[in-house]
């Protein structure tokens, strides 16, 4: 075994490892399996602390390829740890989103059902089938633009729209110019008025609008019919109560003496930033408030309270009061839907796992794999439990999903008509596994603050994730690169390539939606990448035009978290979403409570995905509760019950640096690959089987669909969804089960191998 020395945050990684092998002895196990025990634990330990592992004995997948392809990551120890960010939820200091009363829902410019097209405008969709024929016809060279920031302007003209000074305008509120300013809001008002004037008219649910039917209709016409159907315009009526909202904004800030810009949004959102540029709070400065940098701009939410009559002192000095009383006033104003704090999303890896008591016997029949099930030629498929059949049979997982099985009696791997939007850090576009992917559409940045940014600028074109490590200070923390984790496991990664790893659908669509960075995401960005990924309102390049998502996403995957409440304004954008025919999946979250404290996975709405580790036993670091409607493999790297000599970690793609050869102990200077855990890994799961289900059935509505995931699902027991009383406090007790609880965790556990068989006739 090769050994270095045991650095200081080994601590949590030994108590992990030897809780585990404790409960294995308290089993009575044969010698053989407390010898493994306790090679998991010394491995284990080295995994977490980013040390050696032991070097297998046995020949394995990674030694036919080069060490480039075949370097595997420690696990990240990020500075987002449990006990602080995950416990309390942070938010952006300064920054609001509301959203005005009396706003009517948003209308969409077609509506689809069964087949049949109806339009006002019968040009539209003329319009919108010109530039899908554009973009179809486009030379392959443009996939260039695909891993590269693309152009400010966009390379097709979009005759739907007119393009403004700004699409949607931000307004300055200054309480010293206060006349001037209210004449910036009529101005502002008056061009999106303008704007919306020269739109398409949305359709009106009635059935006297021109029809057109899509079952004979070309492929370029179905598509754009279901984008057209997909975006929705500006509402004049909404333009009136933003105009309105406005006016109460500037008078609140003028009780404070405090500045600030607002945002606009089609939807009728508003993100409102204190201070006179939008970014830093203008009353605030490091000499009246000392803070940290991090400090300046985000804050642990303690539920301070604004009282009734503040003092004007006390608060112009003070940020996270300010921004507590300007909710406050907000709210009491009766002006606005919701007023809420901008809080901070975090990924949902989970960095520390807390071991629970294991559970015997799965009860789960295994599949019989034969030499014609289709097996990727990627060489580290072997180390995918997750995507393999469930099943205890040689190249089975009792914790796995049954992709394989997919793949080989459904006759399809997906299809690039199919599109998933992962809404998270962005992608390494140049990972050596997804740069030739032929599954990259073009994405966005939708960070809008450049200190979160950390790319030096704020929304652009450009979904590349350059890191998001919070604090360098922080001893072993690192970038986490967990979009292109995520991403990877759907389908970013080229699947049969004889390199790197397997994705679940093989040949989806991927569009990367850049909303978290340096410390997590605000909720205000999480809000318009959803809109944006379903196609339904436009980004802004700097020069102020229109960016469409071309590709509007079939499934948005959200492998966030947030302890909170779902947040009105996070509600509001799925529902915008859902409305129009996307199926968005959730995170369950990572935090060991009931999912109705957690966002998005407490959201309504949503496919809400709890995680499993290698036994289908739902891992001890996951949330659970009524509100999780599925378990997938989100892995377990306390545990090797696969017996593959490597803690049982969901594989994906996620290039790092100063890493080492889990063959021989090495340090390799760059890595492509990494064993991870958590919700984060389990949701993206479903994503995948959902682009699975929409490519074997392309007319299938989502309802359809999440009914045909949900009925293939293998039961848990009670005993696979629990954990020890002890540490899931509030939990139901299982009678006969001493010192176990409940904690429920969906219909069942992913298994595609019961996806019934579609007809030839089209039915099931």
């Amino acid at each position: 075994m090769l050994r270095k020395l045991m650095s200081k945050p080994a601590g949590l990684a030994l108590g992990t490892a030897m809780a585990g092998l404790l409960a294995l002895s308290s089993c009575d196990q044969q010698d053989l399996r407390l010898e493994r025990a306790r090679d998991l634990a010394d491995s284990t330990l080295d995994q977490l602390s980013g040390r050696t592992i032991v070097e297998p004995s046995s020949p394995n997948a990674l030694e036919a390829v080069d060490v480039a392809d075949r370097a595997i990551a420690g696990t990240v120890r990020n500075d987002m740890n449990f006990e602080t960010a995950s416990a309390s939820s942070m938010f952006a200091i300064g920054s609001i989103i509301a959203k005005p009363k009396n706003i009517p829902p948003a209308e969409a410019m077609a509506v689809v059902e069964d087949d049949a097209l109806f339009l006002e405008d019968p040009e539209a969709l003329e319009e919108v089938a010109e530039e899908e024929v554009a973009l179809e016809s486009a030379p392959d060279a443009d996939m260039d633009a695909i891993t590269a920031p693309a152009p400010a302007a966009p390379s097709t003209t979009r005759s739907l729209t007119v393009q403004p000074a700004r699409v949607m305008p931000k307004i300055k509120l200054d309480p010293a110019a206060r006349e001037q300013t209210l004449q910036k809001i009529e101005e502002a008002s008056r061009e999106l008025e303008q704007a919306a004037a020269n739109e398409p008219a949305p359709v009106k649910r009635t059935r006297s609008l021109n029809t057109r039917s899509l079952e004979s209709a070309p492929v370029i016409e179905q598509k754009a019919a279901r984008k057209l159907a997909r975006r929705s315009v500006i509402s004049r009526d909404a333009i009136t109560a933003q105009r309105d909202a406005n006016s109460v904004m500037l008078d609140t800030l003028s009780k404070y003496g405090m500045g600030g810009e607002v945002a606009l949004s089609r939807e009728g959102q508003m993100v409102i930033q204190i201070g006179e540029d939008g970014a830093s709070p203008t009353q605030f400065t490091p000499e009246r408030a000392p803070r940290s940098a991090l400090q300046n701009f985000l804050a642990v939410d303690a539920k301070l309270e604004c009282p009734d009559n503040p003092d004007m002192m006390q608060v112009q000095s003070s940020p996270v009061l300010a921004t507590e009383c300007i909710v406050k006033d907000l709210r009491e104003s009766g002006q606005f839907e919701y007023v809420e704090k901008d809080y901070i999303f975090e990924n949902q890896f989970a960095r520390k796992p807390t071991p629970d008591t294991p559970t015997t016997g799965t009860g789960v029949t295994p599949d019989v794999i034969t030499d014609a099930s289709i097996t990727p030629n990627d060489p580290l498929w072997d180390l995918q439990w997750h995507f393999q059949n469930n099943g205890s049979g040689e190249g089975e997982s009792i914790g796995g999903s049954s992709f394989q099985d997919f793949w080989t009696r459904q006759g399809t791997e997906g299809s690039e008509d199919v599109v998933v939007a992962v809404v998270d850090t962005g992608l390494q576009l140049e990972h050596p596994d997804i740069k030739d992917s032929p599954n990259i559409a073009p994405g966005w940045d939708m960070v809008s603050d450049p200190r979160m940014g950390n790319d030096g600028d704020g929304r652009d074109s450009d979904p590349n994730d350059p890191g998001d490590l919070c604090d360098p200070s922080v001893p072993y923390a690192a970038d986490t690169f967990h979009g292109t984790h995520v991403a990877g496991t759907i389908g970013a990664a080229a699947t049969n390539n004889a390199s790197g790893v397997a994705g679940g659908a093989w040949n989806v669509k991927i569009v990367p939606v850049r909303a978290l960075g340096k410390c997590g995401g605000r909720l205000s960005d999480i809000n318009d990448a959803i809109r944006w990924a379903g196609g339904l309102i436009p980004a802004e390049d700097e020069e102020g035009n229109e960016i469409w998502n071309d590709n509007p996403a079939d499934v948005i995957n959200l492998s966030i978290g947030l302890f909170e409440f779902c947040p009105a304004s996070l509600q509001d954008a799925i529902d915008s979403v859902t409305e129009r025919g996307v199926i968005v999946v959730s995170a369950a979250g990572n935090a060991r409570v009931a999912t109705q404290y957690y966002a998005p996975g407490g959201c309504a709405n949503v496919i809400t995905v709890a995680a499993g580790d290698a036994r289908g036993v739902i891992a001890p670091y996951s949330n659970f509760g009524p509100e999780v409607d599925i378990l997938a493999p989100g892995g377990d790297l306390t545990r090797d019950d696969n017996g593959d000599g490597r803690p049982d970690g969901v594989l994906s793609t996620k290039a790092a640096t100063n890493c080492y050869d889990p063959l021989t102990g090495d340090a390799v200077e760059d890595c492509y690959y990494a064993f991870e855990q958590g919700t984060s890994m389990a949701a993206p799961h479903v994503s995948a089987a959902l682009a699975l289900l929409k490519a074997r059935d392309p007319d299938a509505t989502p309802d359809e669909l999440k009914a045909t995931l949900l009925a293939a699902v293998s039961p848990r027991s009670a005993q696979q969804c629990s954990g020890s009383c002890a540490l899931y406090p509030g939990t139901t007790p299982i009678e006969g089960s001493q010192g176990m609880c409940s904690r429920p965790c969906g219909q069942g556990l992913l298994d595609l191998a019961l996806v019934p068989e579609k007809m030839s006739s089209g039915g099931e």
